[in-house]
């Protein structure tokens, strides 16, 4: 048996870029920066290291993203890590860290929010502006 599963916290580093398969599936493709502070043992400095990670998704997942992420916004993403290879023009092997992402969650802030609002944050807002506004009640008509 094998397991390959990563979880990432991190900002995007640059935009989303969402293109098609010749057979019409959406993929998004962005950059993810992960952060890690270290104390230098001979300074006595806090260091933040930086790890970058290549993230796609495909499918409905994709246009959303593409949608709402912009560059510097957190995020979570679940996904199976790869490590991909290829030649770059001078001949030299290259590899990148990739996630196929199975999963994506926004986090914190980003755009603003009277700007765009994810479909949740719409259904959530659409649904508390149905509901009737509340009774005005005394301490003396609480039971208890």
């Amino acid at each position: 048996m094998s397991f390959n599963k990563i979880i990432l916290v991190g900002n995007l580093g640059r935009d989303p870029e969402l293109r098609y398969t010749p057979q019409g599936t959406p993929v998004c493709s962005f950059s993810l920066a992960t952060n890690e502070r270290r104390k230098d043992r001979n300074t006595g400095e806090n260091n933040d290291i930086k790890t970058w990670f290549r993230v796609t998704l495909w499918g409905r997942q994709a246009e959303t993203a593409s949608q709402y992420l912009t560059r510097g916004r957190p995020v979570y993403i679940e996904g199976r890590l790869r490590v991909e290879e290829w030649t770059d023009r001078d001949g030299k092997p290259r590899h990148t860290l990739e996630v196929h992402a199975t999963d994506m969650q926004f986090i914190g802030g980003g755009r603003s929010d009277d700007a765009v609002a994810p479909p949740a944050k719409a259904a959530a807002a659409a649904s508390t502006e149905a509901m009737p506004p509340a009774p005005d009640l005394s301490d003396d008509d609480v039971p208890f």
